[in-house]
């Protein structure tokens, strides 16, 4: 019993190495949303887990489900979407993460007259043997309106993630 306390005790991330993986995090999800920003569909399928689940108005189950049903977002007249995490929840043996927060996407109809959408993306990555984290599962929402004036500036805000 005591071996295996002690051995449990070395899973276990100390409280600064939380900050560090936080922020690891984070910097994966804005250079996922970055990927579609530049539109890159060779970066966004490189966060994608192989056996992800991504649901939204259906579920994509697999990395090629979901990068073909993003496809939509890749294109010269393809709508702009872009998220940022407000939230960043890690376990504490530092393998999984919860990512959360406000997404926008800019649309042109048929019509030509433009419409603005926002809502809430939450996503969960797991930690690679590589070091690199990939998201298994994502979903969101749409918000009835947009979100309140400090979430909508995180779209904004400049990260240091180099």
């Amino acid at each position: 019993m005591k071996n295996r306390l002690w051995l449990a005790s070395l899973l276990i991330l100390p409280i600064s190495a939380f900050a560090d993986v936080e922020n690891d995090v984070r910097c994966h999800e804005i250079a996922f949303s970055q990927s579609v920003e530049n539109q890159d569909a060779e970066a966004f399928a490189s966060f994608i887990d192989t056996d992800a689940r991504f649901v939204g108005g259906s579920v994509q189950r697999g990395a090629e489900a979901v990068v073909a049903a993003w496809s939509v977002f890749f294109g010269e007249t393809a709508p702009k979407i872009m998220w940022r995490p407000q939230y960043i929840e890690v376990l504490e043996d530092g393998t999984l993460a919860l990512s959360r927060g406000p997404f926008r996407v800019v649309a042109t109809g048929e019509d030509g007259v433009t419409k603005e959408y926002w809502g809430t993306f939450n996503s969960v990555w797991r930690k690679q043997d590589d070091g690199r984290w990939k998201i298994i599962f994502d979903a969101g929402n749409d918000a009835a309106g947009p979100p309140a004036e400090d979430v909508q500036a995180l779209l904004k805000q400049e990260v240091d993630c180099e």
